[in-house]
């Protein structure tokens, strides 16, 4: 199934499923019992597919962006959090912090895994179970408050407001058998500067659903981004940072493209 979640004429929140003839509105709920109705989805505003319980974010899981980052390979992976106020909608701007200012915001293509039921002491082979689905995901990243002013910590860096587009639909697990082995991209201003392959992930989702529900339940709606490829702006010479009136894209394969503007905090 592939869900949306979107703002009716009214304004009024909705899942909606796509499928031939258009997306159709969803009764119930996409954690528990729900069915797709015939009625035609009254699609005002397309949101973000979830309202995360929270957000885990695993950095350095790429082999290539680890060794661009000057970073030795992790031997377990590097977690930090982002908050639901970093959530953004497809199509809605990703701000540049000026109140706390950063002129060093760089973008992160992702794949992003929300579970769908409780999950805790998960393996390896069985993590899986526990996915709703697959959605594409920016981690955009203040660099200078990540590396220079966070005290050490990645929180404040990749917290900031509108710092966690999410979308544009979420495909549930069942269409989606190896969620390692897609291709991810992204764009800025139509120019490619991340090509990779999500097989490239140094502990794949299974192994990070496995380690994250260690003695600690992942509740219904918890987002998992699961690491970024090489070619982050950072590591660009010179590097790459956002401006104000660029646009960016994430597209994965069989997920689709998750597009946002960049504009400056007002």
């Amino acid at each position: 199934m592939k869900i949306i979640r979107y703002q009716d004429s009214s304004g009024k929140i909705h899942y909606g499923e796509e499928r031939d003839g258009g997306p159709f509105r969803i009764e119930g709920d996409i954690f528990g019992e729900h069915h797709a109705t015939d009625d035609v989805a009254d699609v005002s505003k397309l949101l973000a597919p979830v309202v995360p319980e929270i957000i885990l974010c695993i950095g350095l899981n790429y082999k290539f962006h680890a060794e661009e980052s000057g970073a030795p390979i992790p031997k377990y992976p590097v977690l930090f959090i982002k908050g639901r106020n970093a959530l953004q909608n497809p199509g809605d701007p990703i701000e540049l912090p000026r109140k706390l200012a950063s002129e060093e915001v760089d973008y992160e293509c992702e794949l992003a895994v929300v579970i769908g039921k409780a999950c805790k002491n998960a393996s390896v082979e069985n993590a899986l179970d526990y996915v709703l689905g697959y959605t594409c995901g920016n981690d955009v990243s203040a660099r200078d408050w990540q590396k220079k002013k966070g005290g050490g910590q990645w929180c404040k860096g990749k917290g900031f407001d509108t710092f966690a587009p999410l979308g544009p639909r979420l495909i549930t697990a069942d269409e989606l058998e190896d969620p390692n082995a897609l291709s991810i991209q992204t764009r800025v201003n139509g120019e490619t500067v991340q090509d990779w392959n999500t097989n490239d992930m140094i502990f794949n989702a299974r192994e990070i659903i496995a380690f994250l529900s260690g003695s600690a339940t992942l509740l219904p709606g918890t987002v998992i981004l699961t690491g970024t490829p090489h070619g982050v702006g950072v590591a660009k010479k010179p590097p790459l940072w956002l401006k104000p009136g660029d646009k960016v894209e994430v597209e994965i394969e069989r997920i689709g493209t998750l597009a946002n503007p960049v504009i400056e905090e007002s």
